[in-house]
Protein backbone atom coordinates (compact mmCIF):
# COMPACT_ATOMS: atom_id res chain seq x y z
CA UNK A 1 0.00 0.00 0.00
CA UNK A 2 1.21 3.44 -1.21
CA UNK A 3 1.77 6.42 1.27
CA UNK A 4 0.58 10.22 0.70
CA UNK A 5 1.59 13.03 3.21
CA UNK A 6 -0.30 15.95 2.19
CA UNK A 7 -0.53 19.12 3.51
CA UNK A 8 3.55 20.21 3.76
CA UNK A 9 4.91 23.18 3.34
CA UNK A 10 7.32 24.30 5.70
CA UNK A 11 11.07 23.63 3.78
CA UNK A 12 13.23 21.80 7.12
CA UNK A 13 9.71 19.87 8.18
CA UNK A 14 9.41 18.72 4.40
CA UNK A 15 13.03 17.68 4.55
CA UNK A 16 12.69 15.50 7.66
CA UNK A 17 9.27 13.68 6.56
CA UNK A 18 10.99 12.82 2.79
CA UNK A 19 13.40 11.40 4.24
CA UNK A 20 10.91 8.78 5.69
CA UNK A 21 10.09 8.46 1.68
CA UNK A 22 6.72 8.36 1.89
CA UNK A 23 5.47 6.89 -2.11
CA UNK A 24 3.76 10.88 -2.52
CA UNK A 25 4.00 14.33 -1.00
CA UNK A 26 1.35 16.79 -1.27
CA UNK A 27 1.01 20.47 -1.32
CA UNK A 28 -1.92 22.35 -1.45
CA UNK A 29 -2.85 25.34 -3.38
CA UNK A 30 -6.05 25.72 -2.08
CA UNK A 31 -6.21 29.33 -0.45
CA UNK A 32 -9.04 28.61 1.91
CA UNK A 33 -7.25 25.77 3.36
CA UNK A 34 -5.26 26.21 6.98
CA UNK A 35 -2.54 24.09 5.29
CA UNK A 36 -2.20 26.38 2.09
CA UNK A 37 1.34 26.86 0.41
CA UNK A 38 0.95 30.79 0.29
CA UNK A 39 4.40 32.25 -0.77
CA UNK A 40 6.11 29.60 1.85
CA UNK A 41 6.42 26.91 -0.59
CA UNK A 42 10.28 27.18 -1.16
CA UNK A 43 10.83 26.12 -4.96
CA UNK A 44 14.21 24.54 -5.21
CA UNK A 45 13.70 22.20 -2.06
CA UNK A 46 10.36 21.04 -3.41
CA UNK A 47 12.37 20.23 -7.12
CA UNK A 48 15.23 19.04 -5.01
CA UNK A 49 13.16 16.04 -3.74
CA UNK A 50 14.08 12.54 -3.99
CA UNK A 51 12.64 10.90 -7.72
CA UNK A 52 11.15 7.99 -5.60
CA UNK A 53 8.77 10.75 -4.33
CA UNK A 54 6.09 11.56 -6.33
CA UNK A 55 5.14 15.27 -6.11
CA UNK A 56 1.37 15.97 -5.90
CA UNK A 57 -0.31 19.59 -6.48
CA UNK A 58 -3.40 19.89 -4.83
CA UNK A 59 -6.34 22.28 -6.51
CA UNK A 60 -9.89 23.25 -6.19
CA UNK A 61 -11.57 24.65 -8.80
CA UNK A 62 -8.61 26.35 -10.26
CA UNK A 63 -8.00 27.29 -13.43
CA UNK A 64 -5.92 24.88 -15.82
CA UNK A 65 -3.82 27.57 -16.83
CA UNK A 66 -2.90 28.29 -13.15
CA UNK A 67 -2.15 24.78 -12.60
CA UNK A 68 -0.05 24.42 -16.03
CA UNK A 69 2.10 26.74 -14.77
CA UNK A 70 2.58 25.27 -10.74
CA UNK A 71 3.26 22.43 -12.21
CA UNK A 72 5.53 23.69 -14.50
CA UNK A 73 7.89 25.24 -11.39
CA UNK A 74 7.26 23.20 -9.11
CA UNK A 75 8.04 20.05 -10.49
CA UNK A 76 4.67 17.92 -10.11
CA UNK A 77 4.08 14.62 -11.26
CA UNK A 78 0.64 14.87 -10.02
CA UNK A 79 -2.54 16.94 -9.59
CA UNK A 80 -5.30 16.35 -7.46
CA UNK A 81 -8.39 17.85 -7.87
CA UNK A 82 -10.51 18.31 -5.00
CA UNK A 83 -13.18 20.69 -6.12
CA UNK A 84 -16.05 19.90 -8.70
CA UNK A 85 -13.72 19.06 -11.95
CA UNK A 86 -16.03 17.80 -14.78
CA UNK A 87 -14.67 14.89 -16.67
CA UNK A 88 -13.94 17.12 -19.72
CA UNK A 89 -11.78 19.85 -17.30
CA UNK A 90 -9.87 16.37 -16.38
CA UNK A 91 -9.28 15.29 -19.84
CA UNK A 92 -8.50 19.01 -21.21
CA UNK A 93 -5.50 18.42 -18.37
CA UNK A 94 -4.90 15.18 -19.08
CA UNK A 95 -4.36 16.11 -22.86
CA UNK A 96 -1.76 18.50 -21.73
CA UNK A 97 0.21 15.81 -20.46
CA UNK A 98 -0.86 15.88 -16.43
CA UNK A 99 -1.82 12.94 -14.36
CA UNK A 100 -4.57 12.96 -12.31
CA UNK A 101 -5.96 12.25 -9.23
CA UNK A 102 -9.60 13.04 -8.72
CA UNK A 103 -10.57 13.48 -5.54
CA UNK A 104 -14.65 13.08 -4.15
CA UNK A 105 -16.03 13.37 -0.97
CA UNK A 106 -18.29 10.45 -0.05
CA UNK A 107 -21.12 10.09 2.31
CA UNK A 108 -24.07 7.37 2.17
CA UNK A 109 -25.89 8.77 -0.37
CA UNK A 110 -23.03 8.92 -2.98
CA UNK A 111 -23.18 7.72 -6.16
CA UNK A 112 -20.47 5.35 -7.10
CA UNK A 113 -21.91 5.27 -11.11
CA UNK A 114 -21.35 8.91 -11.78
CA UNK A 115 -17.12 8.09 -11.55
CA UNK A 116 -17.61 5.61 -15.21
CA UNK A 117 -17.30 9.69 -16.40
CA UNK A 118 -14.04 10.26 -14.91
CA UNK A 119 -12.34 6.75 -15.32
CA UNK A 120 -10.76 7.42 -18.71
CA UNK A 121 -9.29 10.51 -17.73
CA UNK A 122 -7.87 9.57 -14.69
CA UNK A 123 -4.88 7.86 -12.82
CA UNK A 124 -6.31 7.61 -10.20
CA UNK A 125 -9.84 8.18 -7.47
CA UNK A 126 -9.42 9.52 -3.76
CA UNK A 127 -12.27 9.07 -1.46
CA UNK A 128 -12.78 11.40 1.48
CA UNK A 129 -14.84 12.42 4.07
CA UNK A 130 -17.16 14.82 3.51
CA UNK A 131 -17.40 17.85 5.35
CA UNK A 132 -16.57 21.84 5.71
CA UNK A 133 -13.72 22.00 3.74
CA UNK A 134 -13.47 20.13 0.47
CA UNK A 135 -10.46 18.32 2.34
CA UNK A 136 -8.43 18.06 5.39
CA UNK A 137 -11.50 17.81 7.84
CA UNK A 138 -9.80 15.39 9.51
CA UNK A 139 -12.88 13.49 10.10
CA UNK A 140 -13.21 9.66 9.03
CA UNK A 141 -16.37 8.41 7.07
CA UNK A 142 -17.75 4.93 6.63
CA UNK A 143 -15.77 2.74 4.66
CA UNK A 144 -17.71 0.15 4.57
CA UNK A 145 -19.69 2.13 2.02
CA UNK A 146 -16.73 1.42 -0.62
CA UNK A 147 -17.92 -2.47 -1.18
CA UNK A 148 -20.45 -0.75 -3.54
CA UNK A 149 -17.67 -0.09 -5.76
CA UNK A 150 -17.47 -1.71 -8.39
CA UNK A 151 -14.80 0.23 -10.28
CA UNK A 152 -11.24 -1.50 -11.62
CA UNK A 153 -9.47 2.22 -11.03
CA UNK A 154 -7.03 1.90 -8.31
CA UNK A 155 -7.93 4.89 -5.53
CA UNK A 156 -6.40 6.30 -2.47
CA UNK A 157 -8.40 6.81 0.91
CA UNK A 158 -8.42 9.67 3.00
CA UNK A 159 -10.05 11.30 5.70
CA UNK A 160 -9.32 11.33 9.09
CA UNK A 161 -6.78 8.53 9.00
CA UNK A 162 -4.14 8.03 11.76
CA UNK A 163 -2.13 5.58 14.00
CA UNK A 164 -5.47 4.56 15.93
CA UNK A 165 -7.42 3.40 12.76
CA UNK A 166 -4.85 1.89 10.23
CA UNK A 167 -5.62 -1.33 11.67
CA UNK A 168 -9.45 -1.11 10.36
CA UNK A 169 -7.91 -1.00 6.98
CA UNK A 170 -8.13 -4.43 7.15
CA UNK A 171 -11.62 -4.04 6.05
CA UNK A 172 -10.73 -2.79 2.66
CA UNK A 173 -8.61 -6.07 1.76
CA UNK A 174 -9.62 -7.32 -1.74
CA UNK A 175 -10.56 -3.87 -3.00
CA UNK A 176 -8.21 -1.60 -5.44
CA UNK A 177 -7.23 0.20 -2.64
CA UNK A 178 -3.92 1.56 -4.07
CA UNK A 179 -2.92 4.01 -1.39
CA UNK A 180 -3.54 5.73 2.37
CA UNK A 181 -3.52 9.81 2.27
CA UNK A 182 -2.80 11.10 5.53
CA UNK A 183 -2.81 14.80 6.65
CA UNK A 184 -4.77 16.44 9.90
CA UNK A 185 -4.06 13.06 12.00
CA UNK A 186 -0.29 13.45 12.19
CA UNK A 187 0.20 17.48 12.47
CA UNK A 188 2.03 19.46 15.25
CA UNK A 189 -0.16 22.28 13.65
CA UNK A 190 -1.52 22.84 10.28
CA UNK A 191 0.99 21.88 7.33
CA UNK A 192 3.82 21.21 10.20
CA UNK A 193 3.95 17.44 10.70
CA UNK A 194 4.83 14.99 13.60
CA UNK A 195 8.08 13.25 12.37
CA UNK A 196 7.69 10.38 15.02
CA UNK A 197 3.82 9.99 14.23
CA UNK A 198 4.71 9.79 9.96
CA UNK A 199 7.49 7.30 10.64
CA UNK A 200 5.56 5.19 12.88
CA UNK A 201 2.60 5.10 10.70
CA UNK A 202 5.11 4.34 7.20
CA UNK A 203 6.74 1.54 9.59
CA UNK A 204 3.17 0.12 10.26
CA UNK A 205 1.88 0.33 6.74
CA UNK A 206 4.93 -0.60 4.49
CA UNK A 207 5.22 -4.22 6.24
CA UNK A 208 1.84 -5.56 4.96
CA UNK A 209 3.22 -4.05 1.33
CA UNK A 210 6.23 -6.18 1.42
CA UNK A 211 4.76 -9.34 2.77
CA UNK A 212 2.07 -9.47 0.11
CA UNK A 213 4.89 -9.23 -2.86
CA UNK A 214 6.92 -12.32 -1.11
Amino acid sequence: MKIKVCGLRDPNNLKEIAALHPDFIGFIFYDQSPRFVGEELDEEVVKSLPRSIRKVGVFVNASPDTILRTVKKYDFQYVQLHGNETPDYCRSLRNRGINIIKAFRVDSSFNFSMLNNYKAQCDFFLFDAKGDQPGGNGITFDWTILSRYDNEKPFFISGGIGLDNLSQLDTLKGMKLYGVDVNSQVEIEPGIKDVAKVKELIDRVRPVEEEETV
